[in-house]
């Protein structure tokens, strides 16, 4: 039996109230401090662990996210299976507010983040990365959503960008003509650093605004919240519904690309 890792943005609150719900502590890791304790818990058998990205207290912004020490702790935590939760932008006209996404594309558009594992190698490691995100795991959270009777977007390119601002309706032009639906700004490096870690990841994304110039006039916290507190029961039955049929799968790691 698996454990199966969960990273949220928000709502780490949902967690905490299980009844066998503890937390595991890893203050620090190679890659340096993570952005707070597990939490770990059961459910229908099943052994969860739960990273918030943001921290407990949501004040990690995007582009300060310690990623490579979250997937770690993860990993340490003996997570063989990783399903992330986030909030995005629509951009494609079937993505809108309160649509979820399970996407199958990414697009980075990040800089400046720590992305990977192979520092200082020798010879030079690269992973292959066609298909980002683990199709197993994308075929249990597509099928969970069917049981529970939740309509979602079975496919679609995620866009992350750096932040924390929110994009120009000029660079949203932009990311649409590159063949992006959605867009945030954690999907990288996070799903990268999965895959260098062997880790089995995939993503559930919560369209919570219209991106800019999408909808009418600009975004407003309001909006996204007023999105995201109607949306988030579905995202949490549709988790809970696939997590013990995830706890099993594992990713295959392909050979490493060594030139040479």
């Amino acid at each position: 039996m698996g454990i199966v890792g969960v990273i949220v943005g928000s709502g780490l609150n949902r967690f905490q109230s299980a009844d066998d719900a503890c937390l595991v502590d890893i203050q620090n890791t190679p890659y340096g401090p993570v952005s707070g304790s597990l939490i770990q818990f059961s459910r229908g058998g099943t052994q969860v662990v739960v990273m918030a990205r943001h921290g407990q207290e949501h004040s990690i912004a995007p582009h300060e996210i310690n990623y490579r020490a979250n997937l770690w702790a993860l990993k340490s935590a003996e997570a063989r299976v990783v399903i992330s939760l986030a909030t995005v932008g629509g951009i494609g006209n079937r993505y809108g507010p309160g649509v979820i996404v399970i996407p199958d594309q990414i697009l980075d558009y990040t800089r400046n983040r720590e992305h990977t594992f192979f520092e200082d190698h020798d010879p030079v490691t690269h992973i292959d990365f066609t298909y980002p995100y683990c199709d197993e795991l994308r075929q249990v959270l597509i099928r969970s959503a069917g049981e529970a009777e939740i309509e979602i977007v079975a496919g679609g390119t995620y866009a992350a960008t750096q932040g924390p601002r929110l994009e120009t309706k000029a660079e949203i032009n932009k990311l649409e003509r590159d063949g992006a639906d959605i867009v945030g700004m954690t999907g990288m490096p996070e799903a990268a650093l999965a895959r260098e870690l062997g880790l089995c990841y995939a993503c559930m994304a919560l369209v919570v605004n219209h991106a800019a110039g999408r909808g009418q006039g600009v975004v407003t916290a309001t909006e996204i919240e007023t999105v995201y507190a109607h949306g988030v029961d579905r995202l949490l039955s549709m988790l809970f519904a696939a997590v013990p049929k995830a706890e099993d799968l594992a990713y295959t790691l392909p050979d490493p690309i060594r030139p040479g």
